[in-house]
């Protein structure tokens, strides 16, 4: 007995090892986030300048900055990613006024995901049309969201407003000297100054794109590897969680949501779980929406945690991650709080579905089209427009 208790020592230390290692990595991963962050600012500010504003002159047009976040996103699938760029190049000088209209679009792009995650579904009818549906209430969620705070964000400018004041407070006014965030500076700036070294020895502007490769390059990088070290850790307690709390009451399934897509940091993953469930018919429409609006919330932590990465405009940088935070709440609040708001998403989703589940090929044609087709077109058009809103 004693020697099977010996025998059983040694895998217990090994598994305690192994966790050990794990979040040791993601601290490291963390951390070249953050580094990742200060190239691309670093490298924006090196490669353009002053002349920031008027390299970004076609996307004063907002709904040009809307669809350079939607395809950027559909085509990294990853909104974090996609927002912790945007936090980069806005510590570099990228305006917040077109910041804002891509962190929209962002949002809009990440549902990708899902919908090809319903297409398993696609040769059993029946659990097709749950799944798609499942899949593309995040869709009519997003595209609703935009609709009503896009005009109210260009006429008032309330979320960007509203995410100053906050930046302010947090972070206090752009004189000060930041003292409570100095130790991350401490640790980042010689490797930021070492990675810089290398383009030295190249022309302009070469020397600023080729650091803001890097950076992405890096974000690209770190954000998979966080995503897959954490649901190794978490994604087996989230499950258990989930299964227990699931469907109880809104605002539980909100949270949850939120809690999920924190920990294993992937929305996309979080709502792509919801497709199956759906099809088999394990949950609900009305039982998966609220889930998901809490993804949306979830994903906003990536960009908090950029900000703190910036020095140089880090009101700025704090204040586009804040943006994407109080988007993603007024949307939770507004849409899901007034009833009839509420339920055109799950009509929306629920028509599509069921003309997809008759004429299947169509879902394909929605995907290539919404995400791709449509977004070209339109960018094309408001860039030979070019409206100064």
């Amino acid at each position: 007995m004693n020697q099977a208790i010996n025998e059983q020592k040694p895998e217990k230390i090994t598994i305690e090892n192994n966790k050990t290692l794990t979040w040791l990595g993601g601290i490291i991963l963390v951390y070249l986030l953050i580094i990742a962050v200060s190239l691309i600012s670093s490298g924006f500010k090196l490669s353009v300048g002053e002349q920031a504003k008027e390299l970004f002159t076609f996307a004063t047009n907002p709904f040009a900055g809307l669809i350079v976040g939607i395809m950027a996103t559909a085509l990294i699938q990853s909104s974090s990613t996609v927002t912790s760029i945007i936090v980069g190049l806005v510590a570099g000088g990228l305006p917040i006024t077109i910041a804002v209209p891509m962190v929209m679009g962002s949002n809009l792009g990440t549902t990708i995901t899902n919908t090809i995650v319903s297409l398993g579904h696609i040769r059993n009818q029946e659990e097709f049309r749950k799944a798609f549906a499942a899949a593309t209430i995040h869709d009519f969620f997003n595209l609703l969201s935009v609709t009503l705070f896009l005009p109210l964000e260009i006429t008032t400018h309330f979320l960007e407003k509203t995410a100053f004041f906050l930046a302010q407070f947090l972070r206090g006014t752009e004189s000060t000297s930041l003292d409570r965030f100095n130790f991350i500076e401490f640790i980042t700036v010689p490797v930021v100054k070492l990675l810089k070294q290398i383009t030295v020895n190249l022309e302009h502007p070469f020397d600023g794109i080729t650091l803001i490769i890097l950076g992405v390059i890096i974000i690209f990088i770190s954000i998979f590897l966080i995503g897959k070290l954490l649901k190794k850790l978490m994604l087996n307690q989230a499950k258990l969680i989930f299964k227990t709390a699931m469907g109880k009451n809104a605002i539980v399934s909100i949270l949850l949501g939120t809690v999920v897509t924190i920990l294993v940091q992937s929305s996309s993953t979080t709502t792509s779980l919801m497709v199956p469930l759906a099809g088999i018919g394990l949950l609900s429409l009305e039982e998966i929406y609220p889930f998901i609006l809490g993804a949306n919330v979830g994903t906003c932590i990536t960009a908090l945690l950029a900000a703190t990465a910036v020095r140089e405009n880090a009101i700025a940088a704090l204040e586009i991650a804040l943006v994407h935070l109080l988007y993603n709440c007024c949307g939770v609040i507004i849409v899901y709080g007034i009833p009839i708001l509420r339920n055109l998403p799950i009509l929306g989703a629920k028509t599509l579905a069921y003309i997809a589940s008759e004429k299947t090929y169509l879902a394909l044609v929605y995907l290539i089209t919404i995400f791709f087709l449509l977004p070209i077109i339109i960018l094309n058009i408001t860039i030979q427009i070019n409206p100064i809103i």
